[in-house]
């Protein structure tokens, strides 16, 4: 089986860039803007079981390109819409600084980490999927005019809400990733 960075783009347009509803993004778009996001372990839009609960448990390594002029930093949010409807988010991570181009799996020093909706500590909770089929797993990375007013530390009081609120009036624009997973 051949390995491929898995890549989504998405486009540069201020209206999409301060949307924070995830529903509808896809991996094979191919918009103008140029930013993208990657798991460069990805295959066909899988999620490598490294990085859910069946595997290693850890963040997934990620690389993106092509971030607008202006960009001051970045934010990263990992999120899953469930069928019964609201939003599980694993991974927030903001402050990140602008001359980064990637994470390494695992990374925990990059920024500052938020809390997760699944255990409520800080940093990474890995998708452990329930039920049938294949479940989306949304991972988005914020290119930032300018530095979000949260927390200088790691802290788990950071919801998904809070970074996204933070960053809605500095987001120049998003790289959107969606990778699959089924146990």
């Amino acid at each position: 089986m051949r390995t491929t960075s898995l890549i989504a783009r998405v486009s540069l347009s201020a209206a999409l860039a301060a949307c924070v509803t995830f529903a509808g993004a896809s991996t094979a778009s191919a918009v103008t803007s140029g930013f993208t996001v990657s798991i460069p372990s990805a295959v066909a839009g899988t999620l490598p079981v490294t990085y859910t609960c069946d595997g290693q448990s850890i963040s997934p390594a990620l690389r993106w390109s092509g971030a607008p002029k202006g960009t001051k930093g970045y934010a990263i949010v990992m999120d899953h819409v469930p069928p019964d409807g609201g939003h599980h988010w694993y991974f927030l991570d903001w402050d990140i600084p602008a001359k980064t181009r990637s994470l390494a799996a695992g990374a925990t020093t990059v920024g500052y980490l938020g809390g997760n909706s699944v255990n409520r500590e800080i940093g990474y909770a890995p998708p452990c999927s329930k039920g049938p089929g294949a479940k989306t797993y949304t991972i988005t990375v914020y290119a930032l005019s300018g530095t979000p007013n949260l927390p200088k530390t790691s802290t788990a009081s950071v919801t998904r809400d809070q970074v996204l609120s933070a960053i809605s009036g500095i987001t120049l624009s998003k790289a959107v990733l969606d990778a699959t997973y089924t146990r």
